[in-house]
């Protein structure tokens, strides 16, 4: 199994082969509107203004499993986006990212970058919330967070994780090495 036999539901409900993003880079986030991270939206619609042209995607899932953080609903959620941070990449069907109902993308994008801990002062921070939800949080593949963000390469491979104390201008430079491989 790779990245590409996996479908996810955009924002209208429709199904979405991720085949269709064979051949580019790809930044897969769990993201949220009422977060202390949601200003992560400019940087990531920095990013895809800059990119995209060259073949760079982002690929926004809503998950509202971390403090209720993505209460609306999908057009809702949208909308916040859209109108805030001007964003134009695609936004799916939100959904569970952890747990009995995660989606398969999520557990696939789990099983092959592990949780390797919170980089920056913001992770000092974030550790107890963390640590109060799974006590056991450094040894599972779980995401910790939201704005946790799964880089993939033009090949499907998932070359690296970044949790969410990782600004989008601190990936800038894997996104272009990538880009230009």
């Amino acid at each position: 199994m790779n990245i590409y036999d996996i479908t996810v539901k955009n924002s209208k409900g429709e199904d979405v082969s991720l085949k269709q993003f064979k051949g580019k880079v790809l930044l897969v986030v769990n993201t949220a509107t009422g977060c202390g991270f949601t200003p992560q939206y400019k940087g990531l619609e920095d990013l895809y203004e800059k990119y995209n042209v060259e073949g760079f995607e982002i690929l926004d899932f809503p998950c509202n499993q971390f403090g209720n953080q993505a209460p609306g609903t999908d057009t809702e959620i949208h909308e916040f986006c859209t109108l805030k941070y001007k964003t134009q990449f695609d936004q799916f069907k939100k959904v569970d990212v952890n747990g009995e109902n995660e989606s398969p993308l999520w557990a696939y994008l789990k099983s092959q970058k592990g949780f390797e801990g919170f980089p920056g002062l913001q992770g000092k921070v974030l550790i107890p919330v963390v640590k109060a939800m799974d006590p056991d949080y450094k040894n599972n593949p779980d995401i910790k967070w939201n704005f946790t963000k799964f880089l993939v390469d033009k090949e499907g491979n998932v070359v690296e994780r970044f949790e969410p104390t990782v600004t989008p201008e601190k990936i800038e430079a894997r996104v272009k090495e990538l880009l230009n491989k």
